[in-house]
């Protein structure tokens, strides 16, 4: 019965809203209605709607003639069209005579059609109500001077999709009252500041699609009224630090599709009052530093489809107080966010940072944007671990702690798409979706990973051209990046207080096994100092968060170059290799030497520096990057068998220190070559080279103990009694060489005795008389 009255009442609450609200709302919608002329055979004539560049709603008397293949206008049109649609159809040529008597026409629609010249349209006679003109996808591949001026009250002119190579300086003479101008796609090479110096009144103008690879400088000057610029697809690959001068008025600017390295924000800087800026899909590998500080009206940013990127640095987006949407979307290289890229963004409410490569999203960076009510995670590699505790279930309805004021406030972020947002790593918690993963789940600490896909497996260069390098890792604790060359030598860490713009120069030393492994110990005191030299080349340059760059590369400078992240949990490790371009011989000998190259151990060699009891240090001399080697090592007995330890070499390590040996016998160590990809492919030759490196040693003896003579605590206590008995008797001795023997000396002697204070265990028989000793 209960369900039946559920149903009844569901249908009612139906049938009201179809009879009340559907009403409404068709009735707020204009329709067609008919218009009663003479209509051209094939065409409909009907009252439409019609919106006005500035948005005035108006009952426009509209003849439509599209799709029909005419090849000349049909008659007749009604005198008081305002609207004449002849959209798709082969048009080449107007009759200027029958558009003169079209006073009251306000939108003409010549799209798609087979007009060369605007000049079969402009040389009729004046159309003073015209406001609308569109000639999209025509063959126009010039316009000539003044080629509007008969359309005094022309607003909006469409002349994208043709084939315009040049435009006239003065072309648009006679276009006061323009306000949208649309050029974009066609053969545009260079963009002619005259253009525009009669379109006072110019809102929009979209230029996208033109190969046009440098903007002048104050190009757009005269558009002193412009609102919305289109700079789409036009393969520009810098912006001058004045092309957007004068542009004061400017809300809306886009840079999609061009072919940018980075952020053009020397040039942003002279649009004070931008809002929407578009930056999708271009070349850009990093959001720098400042690249977008103190643009204070900014309320969107795009920065989606980048190919290249692969980081946000720190305070890349700096004082954006009116910054409501960021999106940073479909970057398959972008691993890394730094804590603190977001700074000052308190207005920031929806963050959409789906379909990248993020394995987390850190916590400092929700505490930074205290107006976020939406995040979108889904399609991100997700490493539900110590830095992710911020979206545990039980942590969507909790409390964040505020760090500078010392305050909890109440945080409810969203999660887009909470079903599609799963955990990658660690394996027990693969596929669970992020939200239903508790934070006791979580693990406390994080050791650091290198995402796969944001170091190339290979990288060309022009010899004399400068390489770039990009590592990044998040971990917890924090880790530190450093990078070993093909010769083995170690560049980083980078300092923590280099600024951007001032690479610091890279150091580099040795690294010994203690700092590599977390299961050795350290280097005793005793241990002989490494003497291999390190003088790293001027070009060679560590940015802060883990850039390598080296300028005016040489042929010296191809192989594998190993980015190395390690905190104290461990390390993780990626390799690349570089191939340095060049022509003719020298080509040919780096190929050889190269694939000589493939063959890592060929020159590694062990050498013992220490042996004691317990330990062993050992050195390695290798003349190059050995990025995939293991060290084993085993206890040679004559007596029994005896297991081999082995342990994965960190790249850059060439001081051991073996710990928990045992003193007096024999071990063997070797060092062997890994396993990794370029291994795998290498060549039948190379593989014999790939026999390990081995050194054997014994361990030094343990002393025989000393005899020595070692007295209890009782036993002292007794010798210390008996020599203090002996120098009584001595004094006794003395005392009866010097009275005469007889009964008065018996008494003093007696007298003595009973002065000095003795042990209880010591008893001595006292006998009176002159012969008592």
């Amino acid at each position: 019965m209960r369900p039946t009255l559920v149903f009844l009442q569901s249908q009612c609450f139906l049938c009201v809203f179809v009879g009340v609200c559907v009403p409404a709302v068709v009735g707020s919608v204009p329709l067609a209605l008919p218009w009663h002329v003479s209509c051209p055979v094939q065409c409909v004539c009907q009252i439409k709607p019609w919106f006005s560049p500035d948005s005035v709603y108006h009952e426009a008397p509209t003849v439509d003639c599209n799709d029909l293949l005419l090849t000349h206008l049909p008659i007749p049109i009604p005198p008081n069209t305002h609207t004449l649609r002849l959209q798709s159809n082969i048009l080449s040529e107007l009759d200027t005579a029958m558009l003169h008597g079209l006073a009251n026409l306000t939108d003409l629609d010549l799209s798609q059609n087979r007009f060369s010249r605007v000049r079969t349209i402009s040389q009729s006679s004046s159309l003073p109500s015209l406001r609308s003109l569109h000639m999209e996808e025509n063959h126009i591949s010039h316009l000539p001077e003044a080629s509007f001026s008969s359309l005094p009250a022309l607003q909006e002119l469409f002349l994208s999709h043709n084939n315009l190579h040049s435009i006239a300086p003065g072309a648009f003479i006679g276009l006061d009252s323009l306000l949208r101008l649309h050029i974009n796609n066609n053969r545009l090479t260079t963009v002619d500041p005259r253009w525009f110096r009669a379109l006072p009144q110019l809102e929009v103008l979209m230029l996208g699609g033109n190969p046009v690879e440098a903007l002048p400088e104050r190009g757009f000057l005269a558009l002193k009224s412009l609102r919305s610029l289109v700079l789409g697809g036009m393969g520009l690959r810098g912006l001058a630090e004045k092309a957007l001068e004068g542009l004061e008025g400017l809300e809306s600017l886009s840079f999609y599709d061009n072919l940018l390295t980075k952020v053009p924000t020397q040039a942003l800087i002279r649009v004070p009052g931008l809002k929407f800026l578009d930056l999708n899909r271009n070349c850009i590998k990093l959001i720098e530093t400042g690249d977008f500080r103190d643009m204070v009206h900014l309320k969107e940013l795009g920065l989606n489809n980048m190919e290249e990127m692969v980081s946000i640095e720190r305070a890349a987006l700096e004082n954006l107080p009116e910054l409501t949407k960021l999106e940073i979307t479909n970057n398959p290289r972008l691993s890394y966010i730094h804590p603190q890229a977001f700074l000052q963004l308190s207005r920031l409410e929806s963050l959409m940072l789906n379909s990248n490569s993020l394995s987390a999203l850190h916590q400092q960076i929700m505490l930074s944007l205290p107006s976020l009510q939406e995040v979108s995670l889904h399609s991100n590699p997700l490493r539900c671990d110590c830095l992710f505790h911020w979206a545990a279930k039980e942590a969507s309805h909790s409390h964040i702690e505020d760090t500078q004021t010392d305050k909890q406030t109440p945080r409810m972020v969203r999660f887009i798409q909470p079903q599609a947002t799963l955990c990658s790593e660690p394996p027990e918690l693969k596929a669970r979706r992020v939200r239903e993963v508790s934070s006791r789940e979580m693990s406390a600490s994080c050791l650091p990973m290198i995402p796969t896909n944001s170091i190339p497996s290979y990288l060309g260069v022009r010899e004399g051209g400068k390489l770039v390098l990009h590592c990044r890792a998040l971990a917890d604790p924090q880790p530190e990046l450093y990078w070993v060359t093909p010769s083995g030598l170690r560049l980083g860490p980078a300092p923590s207080h280099a600024s951007k713009g001032v690479p610091a120069p890279a150091p580099c030393h040795s690294l010994t096994a203690s700092e590599g492994f977390n299961h050795t110990s350290s280097i005793s005191p005793s241990q002989p100092q490494d003497d291999t030299p390190c003088n790293p080349s001027k070009h060679y340059r560590l940015l802060p968060e883990g850039t390598l760059e080296i300028s005016n590369v040489t042929l010296g400078e191809a192989g594998l170059y190993t980015c190395v992240a390690e905190n104290a949990l461990g390390a993780d490790t990626r390799t690349v290799t570089v191939g340095v371009h060049t022509r003719g011989k020298k080509r040919k000998r780096w190929m050889a030497a190269n694939m000589k190259g493939n063959q890592l151990l060929k020159d590694a060699r062990l050498e013992v520096r220490d042996v004691g009891q317990h330990y062993a240090i050992l050195f390695l001399h290798s003349g190059r990057n050995l990025p995939s080697t293991r060290l084993s090592w085993q206890g040679l007995y004559s007596k029994k068998h005896t297991p081999t330890y082995t342990t994965r070499i960190l790249v850059g390590t060439q001081i051991f220190n073996l710990t928990h040996l045992q003193a007096e016998n024999f071990y063997r160590v070797c060092l062997h070559e890994g396993i990794s990809e370029d291994v795998k492919q290498a060549s039948r030759r190379s593989r014999k080279s790939r026999k390990p490196r081995c050194v054997s040693f014994r361990m030094k003896d343990v002393p025989d103990p000393q005899p020595s003579l070692l007295l209890s605590p009782e036993l002292t206590s007794t010798a210390i009694t008996l020599v203090l008995l002996a120098l009584i008797l001595l004094l006794l001795a003395g005392q009866g060489g010097y009275n005469v023997p007889g009964e008065g000396a018996g008494k003093h002697h007696s007298t003595i005795l009973k002065e000095i204070k003795i042990p209880k265990v010591l008893i001595i028989n006292h006998t009176e008389g002159s012969n008592a000793q």
